[in-house]
C-alpha cells in the first residue's frame, strides 16, 4: 500500500534503468584529480567549471544532444547532507540516475526527495520535473514514507485557511485514519462543554466552524504507548486582542502543530511500528464575534485548574492545556506535543531550529541523537522551574500570558507542563512550521520539523528495549 497522501503528486523518482542520463556528483577534488567519467572531466575542465556548492553544468553528446549533468556539492559535502535538494529543482525534466556521489545512498534520495516538493495547488499552469532513480542500496520504502510524512504537513500548512478551516482539516484527519484503518472519534461544538474540554470550546466559539476534538487509535493494546497532541489553530486573528494586519499574513501556519503530528503519524503507522498510537488534535479557529472570549475572563480547564485570560492571543496553550491533560489521563509512556506556539522560541533559535523542552534527561539524550542521525535539527531548552512564579496570577491558578515578555517559550512550556502528570515521558517541541526562504532540501513555505527525528526515535525505541525507557 503506497503511503496516504492528501495532494496527489507524481513519485520524485523513476526505475527506468539504463534509459535515465547520469549524474557525477562531486567536489572541487574530483575536478582537480581527474577521477570521474573523462568524458565529463573534459568538458567540466573546458568550461571552468569548480564544482562550487549546488552548482550544475549540463553535458552534451557529441551530437550536441543532452547526455548528462555535473552537481557540485562543494568542498566539505557533510556540511549540507541534503545538497540534493537542489539538484531536484535545478535539472531539466526527465530521468536520471547519480552515476558517482560521496554521498550514503539514502541521504542522496531523500535529499532529493526533499527538495522535489512543489506546491502548485493554485497554478494554472504546472511544469513537468526531473526524477531520479533511488540507488539499489537505499531503503526505498522508508524514503517514500518519510516524504509522505514531510509532504503532508508541508501541504496541511501551505493550504490557506479558506480550504483549510476546522472542517477541512478534520476530512484529512479522517482520510489519513481511513487509509491506515485506525479508529477516529469527534467532538464537536457544545459537546466539547459536556464532555469537559471547556478550554477548546472557549478559544473556538466565536468562529463560523465549530471548534473540535479529533483524535485517532492505531495499533496494538500492549504496545508502548505514543501519543501525540498537535495545536490546530486553523486561522489565529489574535481574537480580541487582535493581532497588526503584519502578523496575520501567516496565520493560516498556526495548525503547523497538528499537520507534523498528522506526517509522523502517517510515517508510525505507514512503518506499521509496534506501538499503541493515539493522536489528538484540538482544531479551533480564533475569530472575533460578539461571543469572543475575552482578557481577565477566568475559565476551568478539564484538569480543574483555572486559567485567567491576560491576552487572547496566547490561545494555542489553552486548547493544548485541555488536549494535553485528555491525553494525559491514559498514562502513556511516551506523549509528544507539537505547536506553533511562541514568537519567543525564534527569536531565541530562529526559524530553522525548533526547541523542545522535557525534564526527562534520557529522552533529550535520545532525540539529539536522533536529530544528529537524521539531519533534523532541533535544541532542548530548558524547563527552568525558577519561572513557575510568572505564570501564576492572583485570581486564578493560572494566566495565559504572563507579563513582561522574557523567556516567553519556558513560560509556555511550564504552563503545559502543569496539565501533565501522569505520562513516563513528556516532551513539547515549539515549532515554526515554516521556512521562510529556499534551501537545498525545501523550496520554502510550510515545513515539517523535527517529525524525522521523532520517527526515528520511536522506531528505535521499539527495537531497543533499552531506549523504552527514554
Amino acid at each position: 500500500m503506497a503511503p496516504y497522501q492528501f495532494i496527489e503528486r507524481p513519485t520524485p523518482f523513476n526505475a527506468k534503468g539504463g534509459s535515465t542520463l547520469p549524474i557525477f556528483a562531486v567536489t572541487p577534488a574530483h575536478i582537480e584529480t581527474g577521477t570521474i567519467d573523462p568524458i565529463a572531466l573534459d568538458w567540466a575542465r573546458r568550461a571552468g567549471y569548480k564544482a562550487e556548492s549546488g552548482s550544475l553544468l549540463l553535458i552534451p553528446t557529441a551530437e550536441g544532444h543532452l547526455g548528462g549533468a555535473l552537481y557540485g556539492l562543494g568542498t566539505n559535502p557533510s556540511e549540507q547532507p541534503y545538497i540534493t535538494g537542489r539538484l531536484a529543482r535545478a535539472l531539466p525534466a526527465g530521468d536520471w540516475h547519480i552515476e558517482t556521489a560521496p554521498l550514503t545512498a539514502n541521504r542522496l534520495a531523500l535529499g532529493f526527495g526533499l527538495g522535489s516538493y512543489r506546491f502548485d495547488r493554485y497554478k494554472s499552469e504546472k511544469s513537468p520535473a526531473a526524477t531520479l532513480m533511488i540507488p539499489r542500496d537505499a531503503d526505498a520504502a522508508d524514503i517514500k514514507r518519510q516524504l509522505a510524512g514531510v509532504f503532508l504537513a508541508r501541504d496541511l500548512i501551505n493550504t490557506p485557511t479558506n480550504d483549510m478551516g476546522p472542517n477541512q482539516l478534520e476530512a484529512v484527519f479522517r482520510g489519513l485514519a481511513e487509509h491506515y484503518k485506525a479508529e477516529i472519534s469527534v467532538i464537536s461544538g457544545d459537546d466539547l462543554l459536556k464532555q469537559n474540554f471547556p478550554l477548546v470550546h472557549t478559544v473556538g466559539r466565536a468562529s463560523a466552524d465549530a471548534p473540535r476534538l479529533l483524535e485517532l487509535r492505531w495499533g496494538k493494546k500492549g504496545h508502548r504507548k505514543v501519543t501525540l497532541v498537535g495545536k490546530g489553530v486553523c486561522f489565529d486573528t489574535g481574537g480580541l486582542d487582535i493581532k497588526p494586519a503584519a502578523s496575520m499574513l501567516l496565520m493560516k501556519k498556526d495548525m503547523g502543530g497538528a499537520a507534523n503530528v498528522m506526517g509522523l503519524a502517517l510515517m508510525i503507522m505507514d512503518a506499521k511500528l509496534k506501538v499503541d498510537l493515539r493522536v489528538i488534535v484540538p482544531v479551533v479557529e480564533n475569530a472575533i464575534s460578539s461571543n469572543a472570549f475575552r482578557p481577565g475572563d477566568i475559565y476551568r480547564s478539564r484538569k480543574g485548574l483555572t486559567v485567567q485570560i491576560d491576552n487572547t492571543d496566547a490561545e494555542g496553550r489553552l486548547i493544548l492545556a485541555d488536549a494535553l491533560a485528555y491525553a494525559d489521563e491514559e498514562e502513556p509512556e511516551l506523549l509528544i506535543d507539537m505547536a506553533t506556539l511562541t514568537g519567543a522560541a525564534r527569536v531565541a533559535l530562529g526559524p530553522d531550529l525548533p526547541p523542545f523542552f522535557t525534564d526527562d534527561a534520557n529522552l533529550a539524550h535520545d532525540l539529539t541523537e536522533s536529530s544528529l542521525e537524521t539531519d533534523d535539527p532541533l535544541w532542548r531548552l530548558p524547563l527552568y522551574s525558577g519561572y513557575e512564579k510568572d505564570i501564576r496570577t492572583k485570581f486564578a491558578d493560572l494566566t495565559n500570558a504572563p507579563a513582561g515578555g522574557m523567556a516567553g517559550a519556558i513560560t509556555a512550556a511550564l504552563f503545559l507542563k502543569r496539565f501533565v502528570s501522569k505520562a513516563k515521558s513528556w516532551v513539547h517541541f515549539d515549532i515554526y512550521g515554516w521556512a521562510p526562504s529556499e534551501r537545498p532540501h525545501s523550496p520554502g513555505g510550510g515545513e515539517a520539523q523535527a517529525i524525522r527525528a521523532l520517527f526515528h526515535h520511536i522506531r528505535e525505541s521499539c527495537v531497543d528495549p533499552i531506549r523504552k525507557k527514554g
